[in-house]
């Protein structure tokens, strides 16, 4: 039979980081393309304790259905903690519990988006969030992202010139691919923009616990005093992927439409995990368990941009990233981008195309994205030396 697929997903290719990550399949593969939380940062042996006590204390509540909206404790835990650590939530918003942080992506782009609407990202951004845009046939307007953060003036440029744009998508912290964090300054900015053009601010925070150095920068939603930023978080790099559990904090009007989209998807995120993660903070000390975290990406990272500038030498461009799990490298004009990709593969090491990460996933970058979350120390040290030596073949 000749399938005949929708216009929305024909238009959609794979992602190039998935399709990459099928090669780490191999045990050999060097793999600096992943985007995983360190497997020693895992609290196993907590989980486990919280998840048998659960399955012993209360089975019924966790292995039922459950209402859309989240498991009310957890809402209850994590209004509580991001009112304490980021000054985020208003009487106008309220919390809702997601199957990851793509879901709040998704969710919010159904709510707020008809095909041909426009999205404002940066760019480079997330693949995932982007494919998620274009599933839903958004325009993509990408503003470049500098050393700190979004080009205000290229976004001021693209919200005159842009017709029809529905929110701005960003990732202040770390960004991904970039590194990249947001100055106070573009935040202010930022907001201030989206509130003269009346347009709603999605705030992508995963990273944001992951910080190794500096000094942490207020988040955009604890500036919102006009009901227009949306918050995502997500316990995927604090506690465990796996879980998928996130939240986003938002107007009580938007979130309401987003319970409605949730409930024509998933039904509800699995109750047993939402009471994991609610035990885990009433229970253990999440703070110390996040310090415990940063101290080893606090290493690998140190570890893979002593590598770089020992290897690479000035042969790539890269920012020192403050936290987070990526390094953003450009390679020299005159290299093949892709082609060096290719090699490393070839040699076993991973890295991902920058191009993946861009609105126009067709358009010539010279970057390539590494990551040193996912690769042991060793591993770190051995792919970056093997990069080295594929760039000596250009010099």
């Amino acid at each position: 039979m000749d399938y005949i697929f929708s216009d929305k997903i024909s238009n959609l290719q794979p992602s190039a980081i998935r399709e990459i990550l099928k090669a780490t399949a191999d045990p050999s593969i060097i793999p600096l393309a992943a985007g995983n939380p360190a497997p020693d940062a895992f609290p196993v042996e907590e989980v486990q304790k919280i998840a048998e006590n659960i399955l012993l204390t209360n089975p019924v509540d966790a292995l039922q259905y459950g209402v859309s909206e989240g498991y009310q404790p957890l809402r209850d835990t994590i209004a509580d903690w991001i009112k304490n650590k980021e000054n985020i939530g208003t009487d106008d918003d309220t919390v809702l519990i997601l199957s990851g942080a793509t879901q709040v992506m998704d969710l919010v782009t159904k709510v707020l988006c008809n095909e041909g609407d426009a999205v404002i990202c940066e760019e480079p951004s997330f693949i995932g969030s982007l494919n998620c845009f274009r599933s839903y046939g958004c325009r993509l307007k990408g503003v470049p992202v500098e050393a700190d953060g979004m080009d205000m003036d290229a976004l001021e440029k693209a919200l005159d010139e842009t017709d029809k744009v529905k929110f701005i998508y960003t990732i202040p912290n770390f960004q991904n691919p970039s590194g990249a964090t947001m100055s106070l300054e573009k935040r202010q900015r930022l907001y201030s923009l989206a509130k003269k053009h009346n347009v709603i601010v999605l705030e992508d925070n995963p990273y944001g616990d992951l910080r190794v150095t500096g000094e942490k920068v207020p988040t955009i939603k604890s500036m919102d005093t006009e009901g227009i930023v949306i918050y995502a978080g997500s316990f995927s790099k604090i506690l465990a992927p796996g879980l998928r559990v996130a939240y986003c904090c938002g107007p009580k009007q938007i979130l309401a439409k987003m319970t409605v989209g949730k409930q024509a998807s998933d039904v509800h995120t699995p109750c047993l995990n939402q009471m994991i993660v609610n035990e885990w903070f009433k229970n253990y000390d999440v703070d110390a368990h996040i310090a415990k975290i940063q101290g080893i990406y606090r290493k690998r990272l140190n570890l893979m941009c002593d590598a770089i500038d020992r290897e690479f030498g000035d042969f790539v461009e890269y920012v020192r990233p403050e936290g987070g799990l990526f390094i953003w490298c450009k390679l020299p004009d005159y290299v093949d981008m892709l082609e060096f990709v290719k090699k490393a593969v070839e040699k076993k090491v991973a890295v991902v195309p920058g191009n993946a990460f861009l609105t126009d996933d067709k358009a010539d970058t010279q970057y390539i994205r590494l990551n040193f979350s996912t690769p042991t120390e060793e591993g770190i040290v051995k792919g970056i030396q093997i990069l080295g030596e594929i760039a000596k073949d250009y010099k």
